[in-house]
């Protein structure tokens, strides 16, 4: 009876761990705009409905005063928007496609009419942020499995962003102090931030302003925006860029894929030192090794109709590589104890003949002195 109580205890523990952290995954995006008639007067009292079918989620609000609704603390995705009034024809807008971290504006004009009729909305241009001075670009899916990616780690498409400079390739940046990679207006990598559905995965042992300590596989993210300048308190701490990354999510329909991403020696080129030197010791001209498998598969789904989902993604990576060495190795003359130098005045070195340790004779060329 003690071991069913504990099971009991345990089971209910994490059920309320994993509910505090469904909690602790709010919402980073939002939607306000105004209702007005066909004369651009406001329409006050406007029952504004805002749906996502996917997810089974509605959310219902009236206009106020001045004609002005707002949605706030929603989940990034596509949603259906419906404004409907007395003495109006009902309006509906589909396809809204909503950014995390971008607040978005979308103003409705109502035309007289039947309640019954309905007028849908289509082509309209995409909601713009109007609500605050914040500078980014938001990244959907479609481009974040559509842009190529080294290593597929998704923060590194930061350094697409304007102002950012990627300084993982510089030699005057002595790594051993200055460990970033990148920097965003002239801010150090340690000042940036990285947040996956609003918890902070910041590596803060490197200070990486393209690496989150938690990998973060680019089928397993929805979208995410990077914030260069003038963000909100609500995005997070620092001073530097602020990246939000937000996770799939299952839908009322099951949705999957598999996937492989191989590279092969095969298609590489040879280095030109390594080709010089394997033609040099009369080896076959071959690159190096370089074999990469990155290897995954994702599932979501419903696991209670509109009202509990679930999603799951793993990715596995194998690497080979061989990697060239240089080596300063002394030449034949030094191992056999000669040493030659170029003389100051090369017109008074005629040239000359020294005999190394083993006995053998070397030729000194004119203008250079050996010391036996």
């Amino acid at each position: 009876m003690r071991s069913a109580s504990s099971r009991v205890t345990r089971l209910f523990g994490f059920l309320i761990a994993m509910s505090t952290l469904a909690w602790a995954q709010s919402g980073t995006t939002s939607l306000r705009g105004t209702i007005t008639d066909p004369s651009q007067a406001s329409v006050s009292g406007a029952k504004v409905t805002l749906a996502n079918p996917e997810r089974g989620f509605q959310r219902t609000t009236t206009t106020n005063a001045t004609g002005a609704y707002e949605f706030l603390q929603l989940q990034p995705g596509t949603y259906h928007i419906t404004v409907e009034m007395t003495g109006f024809r009902k309006a509906e807008q589909k396809q809204i496609e909503l950014l995390v971290d971008t607040p978005s504006t979308l103003n409705i004009r109502l035309d007289v009419g039947a309640t019954t009729e309905t007028v849908e909305v289509t082509g309209e241009a995409p909601v713009i942020n109007t609500t605050d001075a914040s500078v980014g670009n938001a990244f959907s899916e479609a481009q974040v499995k559509s842009l190529p990616m080294e290593g597929r780690n998704v923060p590194d498409l930061l350094s697409l962003q304007a102002g950012v400079a990627y300084t993982g390739n510089r030699t005057d940046i002595d790594t051993t102090v200055d460990t970033r990679s990148g920097a965003v207006n002239g801010a150090r990598s340690d000042q940036s931030n990285i947040t996956l559905d609003g918890v902070d995965v910041n590596d803060n042992n490197g200070g990486d302003a393209f690496t989150s300590v938690l990998p973060i596989t680019a089928d397993s993210v929805q979208e995410f925006r990077v914030t260069t300048s003038n963000y909100n308190a609500d995005e997070g701490r620092s001073s530097g860029a602020q990246v939000s990354l937000v996770t799939k999510s299952g839908t009322n329909k099951f949705h999957g894929a598999a996937y492989e991403y191989h590279r092969n020696t095969v298609t590489s080129a040879n280095d030109y030192f390594v080709k010089g030197a394997q033609i040099a010791a009369g080896e076959p001209n071959q690159p190096l090794k370089l074999i990469r498998n990155i290897f995954g598969g994702a599932i979501g789904g419903p696991i209670i109709k509109d009202r509990l989902f679930f999603f799951a993604n793993y990715e596995g990576a194998r690497q080979r590589e061989e990697n060239s060495a240089l080596r300063v190795v002394p030449s034949d003359t030094l191992r056999d104890g000669v040493m030659v130098y170029q003389c100051a005045d090369t017109t008074q070195c005629a040239g000359m003949s020294v005999q190394g340790k083993s006995g053998q004779s070397y030729s000194i060329p004119a203008g250079f002195y050996g010391l036996s």
